[in-house]
């Protein structure tokens, strides 16, 4: 039987009044394609902070403010997600930044699973590449609607007409300009607003650590020698339009048609035009299926699902963090919620709103924010919260790892810190951790995608924990689950060994493809499954 728990009284009205007003999105792409500077640029247009920064940035710049841990600041690269909750036009937009870095790709399947829509970014010098491809196919299988920018616009780079095809070709969708540049890739002069029908120019302030200054332009009382950037940005966009006609709502909400915006991310050139899109025309929350393929109302009691676990952000606390997607009713601080993995209560008494290493505490949230539920030890990737009417969101899926070492302390003497960072980078999913009796807790296998997961697990062992740890790599190459009706389970085998996840599953890791016939052969009576999602 579930838990009683306290809940604040529905008003239905209200709860998809502030449903209405909420935007809640990812950004995604390749790495270095833009997405902390345009996440910052957001924030600085909505007035979040005071002066943007950039992850490969200039004197004049700092550090952006979502890229929080050490290893991002020195590389300039997004290995952990930020949550970040803007106003705008009085439209909240809550803007998830995920981690650009290929190796963490597990963890932005995470953050998709959590988005109504999402924001994908194309270098305009590199086009599509093969990050964006692998994260578009995840959006297109959830059917979530999406939103392209051709980011850099201010560097040399591929022809726009050019880069619309490439769209079109590579997402199956209807690319839909909506936004035109003034001046080739590299010389970005200003915007033709195709759906205002007008002409802006743009010109960057602080070296683009401030808002863009903006002027609109009569292209008719331009002399012909200024205004042939903008007559021919007017026939550029013009032939797409005779080709790929209007943009059309229905068919955007289908994720059959993209709308198209071009940017300059570092300069903040066009990105009050993505904001204004993001608000007219961004997805607002919408009814959840559950499990069973029922669709949970918004104004429905509160319920939500947790995306991320995130600890270390505030060093000096040591604090825990459980992300959480609010899909139905209202949450209000203090409640009482209950986990439907365990069926116990959950005191909801620590609630914030992240920005990066900074936070708010949270009273209220409505369906489509996202709230930081501190020091939730209990909470794990996947839990289902509820009051009153019990309900369980489709589970988040594991990624098959590929990479296997061994981690040891280096100093015996820290052995208490080593097993505790251990578990705590498990229980994030930063990667995973496989034990077995012959390996003993002191020699844990940790499991991943790339091997940046175990670079930032090492820095964060010795960092964070102060437990230095050593890796040594192991010759495996793929794992498979044991189904728990499997009879007779080795403990080792040739050309690999069992292993046991902390929430009971039971991996058998193999060397190659080949030792898994062998296995089988020599083991019929167990059956082997694949973990999750594919990361191809």
């Amino acid at each position: 039987m579930p838990v009683l728990t306290e809940a604040p009284v529905l008003d239905s009205e209200a709860i998809r009044r502030e449903a209405g007003r909420r935007r809640t999105f990812a950004v995604i792409s390749h790495p270095d394609a833009g997405k902390s500077t345009l996440t910052e640029a957001l924030a600085l247009l909505a007035r979040a902070i005071q002066d943007a920064g950039v992850t490969h940035g200039k004197s004049s710049r700092h550090a952006t403010v979502s890229d929080w841990m050490g290893i991002e600041q020195e590389r300039g690269i997004s290995i952990s997600s930020a949550a970040l909750q803007l106003t705008y036009r009085d439209t909240i937009l809550n803007v998830v930044d995920t981690p650009g870095h290929a190796d963490f790709s597990e963890d932005t399947y995470r953050v998709l699973a959590a988005v109504d829509s999402a924001v994908m970014l194309i270098d305009a010098a590199k086009g599509f590449e093969p990050q964006t491809v692998k994260l578009l196919a995840v959006c297109k299988a959830r059917n979530i609607p999406i939103i392209t920018v051709i980011n850099k616009w201010d560097r040399p780079g591929l022809d726009a007409l050019g880069l619309i095809d490439d769209v079109g070709a590579r997402t199956g969708m209807v690319p839909v300009p909506l936004t035109w540049p003034a001046g080739i890739a590299g010389d970005f002069q200003g915007l033709l607003d195709v759906r205002e029908g007008r002409a802006v120019r743009l010109e960057a302030v602080g070296g683009g650590a401030q808002a863009a200054e903006e002027t609109v332009v009569d292209i008719g009382s331009l002399p012909l020698l200024d205004a042939g950037v903008w007559l021919d940005a007017q026939e550029e966009a013009g032939l797409v339009a005779a080709s790929n006609g209007d943009f059309d709502p229905e068919e955007f909400a289908a994720a059959r048609q993209t709308p198209v915006l071009f940017a300059a991310a570092a300069k903040n050139f066009g990105v009050s035009q993505l904001l204004d899109i993001l608000v007219e025309l961004g997805p607002a929350p919408s009814p959840r299926p559950s499990i069973d393929d029922e669709r949970r109302p918004v104004d429905a009691p509160f319920s939500g699902f947790v995306f991320k676990v995130q600890a270390g952000q505030d060093s000096a606390h040591r604090d825990h963090i459980a992300y959480l997607r609010i899909c139905s009713g209202t949450f209000e601080r203090g409640m009482v919620i209950t986990n439907q993995r365990t069926g116990k209560p959950f005191a909801t008494k620590y609630a914030h709103r992240v920005l990066g290493r900074s936070r708010e505490v949270v009273d209220t949230a409505w369906p489509g924010d996202v709230v930081g539920l501190v020091n939730a030890t209990s909470l794990r990737v996947g839990d289902s919260l509820f009051s009153e009417e019990q309900v369980r969101f489709p589970d988040i899926p594991r990624f098959s790892p590929e990479l296997f070492a061994v981690a040891r302390a280096k100093d015996p003497g820290r052995y208490k810190q080593f097993r505790r960072g251990i578990d705590q980078l498990e229980h994030e999913g930063v990667v995973q951790v496989l034990r077995s009796d012959l390996r003993g807790d002191q020699a844990p296998v940790l499991a991943a995608v790339g091997a940046l997961q175990f670079e930032v697990a090492a820095q964060r062992l010795g960092t964070e924990f102060n437990a230095p740890t050593s890796l040594d790599n192991l010759s495996y190459t793929l794992a498979m689950r044991v189904a728990p009706e499997s009879e007779g389970v080795p403990e080792t085998f040739r050309g690999g060994e069992i292993l046991r996840r902390a929430d009971g599953e039971i991996i058998a890791v193999f060397g190659d493809k080949w030792k898994v016939g062998h296995f089988k052969k020599d083991f019929p009576d167990v059956l082997l499954e694949t973990i999750g999602a594919a990361v191809d």
